[in-house]
């Protein structure tokens, strides 16, 4: 028997890791010493940059978003989002992305799959200055089911030891500045996919008229990078925290970046609700406390701003034509771990 007798075809892996080179090798950045195909990926900081780096990681996958993705044939999206993610997780604590890897399963490797997730990854890359040097492509059949594939990675940045945003500078009195998400962005999908594809019974491709959008589409929809609007507010030290509204929502991110004593007050009615929020509130019924848990309800990122920075903040975000909302502010809480309380109404009619 051969290799292939079991379902793994090694020309095929081939095709992929070729075109995985092609499009890795456009992200590659100064710091950059191996191409890709070595058995560890190097990189070497830049000493005359960096005087205290210190180095800040993080791992994550784009969850059941797969699922739309593999159902309308379209990859890109989600590789660009996973990048993305990662990014904006290692920002918050004020990191700049240095480099990338990426695992990448499927039961029967298909290089055109691989190729438009790497496409999205490397362009992501790209736009944030972070080099795709490695990562991990496996052929595992029987494993995964026909046309299903799994995708995660892994980013490493660094941060200056005295910009290092730690939350331990959170006062009450700080303001919370929200920048808006473009939709799900990775997290609530296997809720959303129920209320869509079973309790709607609708197609990727169905139009919505209270979405303005084919349903398939509007979950699609990237999951934004918030490193180009905030470089300028980062290396100007004019926030005290961040926090990247994922999974849990905003209850159960902001008190991740908030120091003990204080409590996050937010108006709902400060920000306008995306419609696809609205669209899934109205299929599933779902209240309040269940919505803010599972969504990020169009808020995909928050900046915790002293009450002197927040005109510098604001006049930032609009010289780059960033929308923002201003949804709040830290109060002195009891003692013990910080929380979120909530003033006004969700806007979903």
């Amino acid at each position: 028997m051969k290799y292939a007798d079991a379902g793994v075809n090694i020309a095929v892996a081939d095709d992929a890791k070729q075109r995985i080179r092609h499009h890795a090798s456009h992200t590659f950045t100064p710091g950059v010493l191996s191409g890709i195909g070595s058995f560890g990926a190097l990189f070497a900081l830049d000493r005359k940059k960096w005087k205290e780096p210190v180095l800040v990681s993080s791992a994550d996958g784009v969850g059941t978003k797969l699922k739309i993705a593999m159902a309308m044939g379209i990859h890109a999206t989600v590789g660009g989002d996973l990048v993305n993610h990662c990014i904006n997780d290692i920002l918050v604590q004020g990191a700049e992305p240095l480099f990338f890897l990426d695992y990448l399963a499927m039961g029967k490797l298909d290089p055109d799959v691989v190729e438009q997730l790497v496409e999205g990854m490397s362009r992501s890359c790209r736009k944030a200055g972070c080099a795709l040097i490695g990562g991990e492509t496996a052929e595992m059949p029987g494993f995964y089911p026909p046309g299903e594939y799994d995708l995660a990675g892994f980013i490493v940045g660094a941060v200056e030891r005295k910009k290092l945003l730690t939350g331990k500078n959170v006062t009450a009195g700080d303001a919370l500045i929200a920048l808006p998400s473009a939709g799900l962005h990775t997290n609530g999908y296997s809720l959303a996919r129920k209320l869509v594809f079973e309790v709607a019974k609708l197609k990727p491709d169905t139009y919505v008229a209270d979405v303005g959008n084919k349903i398939g589409a509007e979950l699609l929809k990237p999951h934004l990078c918030y490193a180009p609007a905030l470089k300028n507010i980062l290396a100007r030290g004019w926030v005290s925290a961040m926090a990247h509204i994922t999974g849990g929502g905003i209850p159960g991110n902001l008190p991740r970046v908030l120091p003990n004593g204080v409590k996050a007050e937010i108006d709902l009615a400060s920000w306008p609700v995306p419609a696809i929020f609205k669209y899934l509130a109205k299929l599933g019924s779902i209240d309040t406390d269940e919505l803010l848990q599972s969504f990020n309800m169009g808020v995909g990122m928050i900046l915790v701003v002293p009450p002197q920075n927040v005109k510098l903040v604001e006049a930032d975000l609009k010289k780059r034509r960033e929308k923002y909302f201003l949804i709040g502010r830290i109060e002195r809480g009891e003692s013990g771990k910080p929380r979120v309380t909530y003033s006004g109404s969700l806007t979903l009619a």
